[in-house]
This record gives structure tokens, C-alpha cells and sequence, in this order.
């Protein structure tokens, strides 16, 4: 067994401290790997590196992380296994599950999500590829920052404080976590009418916890699926997106699948962005179609909210409704500000529904926004905005 703990926190002033990081996978290799990135973080700490999940339940207690980064295939005890006992023994433990890019694995960390983790990230199949770490490296500090920092935030609403760093004068991030203002000033941000006419397509943008988020809307849509097509962007990697395809088909109870360069777009149909390559609109013939493009990532993102959003504007002009929900970043907002300047309208998934509320708080501090609703009444609003109601 290989086991690295990191001292126990201090009792008091926990909210001052680094983010404390477990590390559970077999691979030395990658254990060494996250290990040196996080701790070469100011506001992070490895408290432990693990090789099995029977180790990481068994010295939980103990070592008092605040993110767990977990790894699926393990001997002893695997990450699915072990996820509902580290959640039971810590339940504001934030479990970001680690997988390659296999179909078993991916629907592995869609039910690895259903039961409480916060997240998945894929790992690379070669750390020796440069770009492919520097992404997983990445998506990785990112979604550890942002997800711990969260659950501190709400654990001490009233004292928490950012964590101190141990450089006191840190590096920007290049993609940092976009600053979000209180629930409570939440209303003020709403300064936009709706478009004056009904929308004629739904666009659809999310990111860290979408996969939920999408499954609760899209349920909740039926009549505007009928009538209208939908399409989203979802950051993530190939074989998720098809395996999150079909999970919008059962939710929605309407065909669902991975946008297909050149197809015709429909109504009644849900178009998905597929991993690894941006979905835009275009005009073939004066109909709309499915334009694939597999250019650099936008956003630090591929596929990237911004394209689709942009790009639909030659289509339908100013009969868009977009709806951004809960992600890490601002992707999205630059295409938020065109499809009002067209003529169109923004919702934005509140922050106290959010799982991270970076994307749709890019879009509300942008003041672009004609509603921010929590995502139990985004959907009727959806619906009755395209029956035709513009309040």
C-alpha cells in the first residue's frame, strides 16, 4: 500500500487555509503527477495520496480533505464503490471522478454523478502528449478551485474568507473562475425586456454541472421540443456527449443525439454538440443545418458555447432564446451579448441552483440577461416565453 498523508488542518480559521486534496489512483504515475501540479498551487495541498479507494475511506476521517480526486479502476475498492462511503462518512466532500475515455467509464461517471459527486474529468490516454496534460492539468485545478471554494463559501457564509496563499502575490490563472455577486443582489442584474417577438429556436450552454441541469430541463420542455428545435453545447470529451445524448432522449422522451456535419435541423429534435469538436448553425439551401468545426478551443473550451451562440444569429436573427446554465468560466457570454444586440433573449440559471455559477454569472454581470431564475422555473418560463408570452 502507498500512502501520503499531509498533516491534519488546523481546527480554527479552516476557511483561511489551502484547499486540502486527496488523491486516490493506482498509477504512481498519475498520483505524482496531480500531486506536483496541486502543490505547486498557492491555495492548495495534497492532504493525501492514495492507491485504493479502501484506502481513502479508511483514512478519511483522518486526513479531513476537502476535495477528493478519484480515480474509477482501483484494486480493493473501486471509485464507484467508494464514492458512497466517503460521502457518508463526509457529506460536503467534493468527489471529482478521474476516468479514460472508455463508453464503460463514461457511463460509470454519469452514475458516479446521480450519486453525489461533483464531477468527472477524463484523463488523457498518454501523459507524454504535452497538450493533452496541459488540458487535463488544466480542467483539473480548475474544477478543484472552483468546486472546493464553493463548499467553503456555503459551510461559512458569514466569515469565509479567500484562502491564504502561501506566495502572497500569485500568478493569475489563465482562466480564472469569473466573480459572482450574492443571491440577494441577484434581482438587480435583470435589466433587459425580452425580445419583442416569440422565439423560433432554443439554444442551450453548460459546463460543470450541466449534465443535471440538462436532464431537469429538458424534462421539463416537452411542448417547446414538439415545436422547435433545441440545440445545446455541453463541455465534454468525446463518448460522454454520446452517452449524455441518450440520457437527454430518455429524459425528454424526444429523439436526441450528437450533432452530424451537413444534417438538416428540425423540430421536435434535440441537437448535442459532440466532444472534441465546436457545433455552429448555418444556411444550406435557406434551411438551417449542423455545421461541425474542428478548429482550437474557444474558451479554453471544444465544443465552446460562444460559436453555437454566435453563429445561430445568421439563421434565426433575433427569434433566439438562450439559456446558460451552471458551468466554470464565461464561455457563452460573448455570444449572449450578440443575440441580444440581434434582437434575441438570455436566461441565466441563478447562482444558489448552480453547481458553479461562472458561465451564467458571466452572462448576468454582463447585463444582457431578461430573467436569472433557479433551474426548477427556467422551464416553464422556456415554455411560455415560446407560447408567446414576452414578460
Amino acid at each position: 500500500m502507498s500512502v501520503a498523508l499531509a498533516g491534519s488542518p488546523a481546527t480554527n480559521s479552516a476557511q483561511y487555509e489551502p484547499l486540502r486534496v486527496m488523491i486516490v489512483d493506482d498509477s504512481v504515475v498519475i498520483r505524482g503527477l496531480i500531486s506536483r501540479w496541486v502543490e505547486a498551487e498557492p491555495d492548495m495541498v495534497v492532504a493525501a495520496s492514495l492507491r485504493t479507494g479502501l484506502d481513502a475511506v479508511n483514512q478519511l476521517e483522518r486526513v479531513k480533505p476537502d476535495v477528493a480526486v478519484l480515480d474509477i479502476e482501483m484494486p480493493e475498492l473501486d471509485g464507484i464503490s467508494a464514492l458512497p462511503q466517503l460521502l457518508a462518512k463526509k457529506r460536503d466532500l467534493v468527489v471529482i471522478m478521474a476516468s479514460t475515455l472508455t463508453r464503460r467509464n463514461a457511463e460509470i461517471s454519469f452514475k458516479a454523478l446521480s450519486l453525489g459527486a461533483a464531477d468527472y474529468i477524463p484523463k488523457p490516454e498518454s501523459t507524454r502528449e504535452p497538450q493533452a496534460a496541459d488540458i487535463f492539468k488544466h480542467d483539473l485545478l480548475q474544477k478543484i478551485r472552483s468546486l472546493g471554494g464553493r463548499v467553503r463559501r456555503r459551510a461559512s457564509p458569514a466569515t469565509a474568507a479567500p484562502a491564504v496563499a502561501r506566495d502572497p502575490h500569485p500568478a493569475p490563472l489563465p482562466h480564472p473562475a469569473v466573480a459572482a455577486p450574492s443571491v440577494a443582489s441577484q434581482a438587480a442584474l435583470v435589466k433587459r425586456s425580452f425580445g419583442p417577438t416569440a422565439p423560433r429556436v432554443l439554444l442551450i450552454g453548460s459546463s460543470t454541472g450541466g449534465p443535471q441541469a440538462l436532464m431537469a430541463l429538458v424534462a421539463d420542455i416537452g411542448p417547446v421540443i414538439d415545436r422547435f428545435p433545441v440545440l445545446i453545447t455541453q463541455h465534454m470529451p468525446p463518448t460522454f456527449t454520446t452517452i449524455l445524448a441518450e440520457h437527454l432522449a430518455r429524459a425528454s422522451r424526444h429523439p436526441a443525439h450528437e450533432g452530424i456535419d451537413g444534417e438538416a435541423i428540425k423540430p421536435g429534435q434535440i441537437y448535442l454538440a459532440p466532444g472534441g469538436r465546436h457545433m455552429r448553425v448555418a444556411k444550406h439551401g435557406g434551411s438551417p443545418v449542423i455545421a461541425l468545426d474542428d478548429g482550437p478551443p474557444v474558451n479554453f473550451c471544444k465544443p465552446a458555447v460562444d460559436p453555437l451562440f454566435t453563429s445561430a444569429i445568421d439563421v434565426w436573427q433575433g427569434g433566439i432564446l438562450a439559456v446558460v446554465l451552471t458551468g466554470m468560466g464565461s464561455d457563452g457570454m460573448r455570444g449572449g451579448k450578440d443575440i441580444v444586440a440581434a434582437g434575441g433573449s438570455v436566461i441565466a440559471q441563478d447562482e444558489a441552483s448552480s453547481v458553479v455559477w461562472g458561465m451564467p454569472g458571466a452572462v448576468a454581470n454582463a447585463g444582457v440577461c431578461a430573467a436569472v431564475l433557479p433551474l426548477n422555473q427556467i422551464g416553464s418560463k422556456v415554455v411560455r416565453l415560446f407560447a408567446g408570452d414576452r414578460s
